[in-house]
This record gives structure tokens, C-alpha cells and sequence, in this order.
């Protein structure tokens, strides 16, 4: 069993996965909560699948880009319960979370993934379909909504984390003629049970002793 936590934003996510089905997956927006919160979920969804430490295999950790203390939250956590039982702790970006849960569509559009930056400021890298994979064309990076969406003057795919001032952002530009398609709520949503088949992917790829825990730190971006 796997272990998936994500801190990295004000979205707290957890999943529980054996490598073939997830076992229980926990999501919700926890805003600034995520040291009270997190310790006791883990706990209690543990104990309603009847699980415990003993349990699990390996661990998954969002080592970010996203909040500088939140992301530290889960990271730290993560470590903790790894260290003591020598398990393989798997770093996956928050940006790779969202766009696991992307489907491959047979169009050149840009795939835009975003997470919220605080400020009104958005971090987002752009993402190009080839064969049957995602390719990163633009680098991760921090700017406010307006910024971002000047890139583009064809049309554009987006998903992710959304703030109210991005959401304007998008209906202004949609009303200045700009294309954007918006993912619905559900979907942009970012889940620990993406990150925990991130993760299962890798541990399948490569030794377990490829991602100790203490090696695990955070991926912080700086403004421009």
C-alpha cells in the first residue's frame, strides 16, 4: 500500500493505493489548516480501511512549486513516516499531478496547467500533446493572470487551480475574442490519487532505493 499526501496549496489531498485500485482517497480545500488537519486524516482514513503504518510500502509527497508552508507541511510529514521503516519516499511537482489527470486529445491546442500562487499570481508551465505523451514547451513559472494569458492568441486548454481573479481574467479574455477552454470545477481539481499513480509508475520503473526519504525536499519558485 501507498501512501499519496498533498499539502502543496490550500487543496489538502491523501490517498491510499496498492498499485492496481485506489483504497480511499480524502480532498478538500483546507486554506491555511493543513498542520491540524493532516495527521489526524491520515489517521482516521487509515483506520476506516482498516489499515495501518505497518501497512504501507512506500509514500508519495507533492514537493511543490505552490505555498512555501504548505508544501514544507507535507514534505516534513512524509518524511517522518518513511524515515523509521526505511520506506521509499517518491517526490512528484504538483504541476505533473495536474496534468496526469488530462486526457490526450488528438488536437495541437496548448494544455495549460496552473496552481495558485497567492497575490493573485498563478504558476503555470505550458504542455504540447506528441504521440502519446505530454512535452513540456514552457518552463514552470509565476506570473498574474492577465500576464499569462497575453501568451496566447490561439485558442488554449486549461486546468487547474483557479482563483476568483483568474476566473475573471478568463472571462475578460474569452470576451476579448480569446478562445481558452476551461476544465469543469470537478476536474481541475487537484488529487492525491493522481499523484499516488504517478508514483506507483516510477516505483515500477526503478528500484525502490532510487527515492529515499531523505533526499525529498521541496521545489520553490521566485517571482520574476
Amino acid at each position: 500500500m501507498l501512501l499519496a499526501i498533498d499539502t502543496a496549496t490550500e487543496i489538502l489531498s491523501i490517498a491510499l493505493h496498492d498499485g492496481d485500485a485506489l483504497a480511499a482517497e480524502c480532498t478538500l480545500r483546507a486554506g491555511r489548516r493543513h498542520s491540524p488537519l493532516l495527521a489526524p486524516l491520515i489517521e482516521r482514513t487509515m483506520t476506516q480501511t482498516g489499515l495501518s503504518v505497518d501497512d504501507l510500502e512506500a509514500l508519495a509527497v507533492s514537493v511543490g512549486p505552490g505555498s512555501y508552508t504548505g508544501t514544507r507541511i507535507g514534505v516534513a510529514l512524509a518524511k517522518g513516516m518513511a524515515v523509521p521503516g526505511d520506506l521509499p519516499l517518491v517526490p512528484v511537482t504538483t504541476l505533473e499531478t495536474v496534468l496526469t489527470a488530462q486526457a490526450l486529445r488528438h488536437d495541437d491546442s496548448p494544455f495549460i496547467a496552473t496552481i495558485s500562487a497567492g497575490r493573485n499570481r498563478v504558476i503555470w508551465a505550458e504542455y504540447r500533446r506528441e504521440s502519446d505523451a505530454w512535452v513540456e514547451r514552457r518552463a514552470p513559472q509565476i506570473n498574474d493572470w492577465p500576464a499569462l494569458l497575453a501568451n496566447y492568441d490561439r485558442p488554449i486548454r486549461l486546468s487547474g487551480e483557479v482563483s476568483p481573479a483568474g476566473l475573471e481574467s478568463i472571462r475578460r479574455a474569452r470576451d476579448a475574442g480569446k478562445r481558452i477552454e476551461l476544465a469543469p470545477a470537478a476536474a481541475r481539481i487537484r488529487r492525491a490519487g493522481y499523484l499516488a499513480e504517478i508514483a506507483w509508475r516510477r516505483l515500477r520503473e526503478c528500484d525502490a532505493s532510487a527515492f529515499p526519504a531523505d533526499r525529498v525536499m521541496p521545489v520553490y519558485l521566485k517571482s520574476p
